[in-house]
């Protein structure tokens, strides 16, 4: 999957939040919230089904996520660690955590994941 740029994760924003749309829904409301014009908008759509990650069928014009949210959350992450930090995730999460601005309740979210995790891994090792 190649990379998704920000013009293009505006076009996915909708996709992901409602679903199918035409592109003209998609116009309208990137008009609304961007200022695009119509052409900006099926421009961007192109591009999209070029890299694959929206699918167009007609009639209509109706276009339909191919990847989801998480993909590409996941794809910006392993990117931006591998960028910044070496591909070091403990780099990456001691930079995150050095900022110091996390509510109490946050921290404790992401104790519970790194514990979540630390089991699952265990688990999986366990079963082999």
């Amino acid at each position: 999957m190649e990379k998704l740029y920000d013009s293009e994760l505006k076009v996915m924003e909708p996709l992901w939040a409602e679903g199918p749309q035409t592109a003209g829904t998609l116009a309208k409301k990137l008009a609304d919230s961007c200022g695009w014009n119509r052409n900006t908008t099926y421009t961007v759509i192109k591009k999209l089904i070029d890299k694959g990650a929206v699918a167009r069928s007609d009639p209509g014009f109706l276009c339909a996520p191919l990847v989801s949210r998480q993909e590409v959350q996941r794809l910006e992450t392993d990117s931006l660690i591998t960028r910044l930090f070496g591909g070091s995730k403990t780099q990456f999460l001691s930079a995150f955590l050095s900022e110091k601005d996390l509510t109490p309740a946050e921290a404790e979210q992401l104790r519970a994941l790194i514990s979540s995790f630390s089991r699952e891994v265990t688990f999986s090792r366990e079963k082999k």
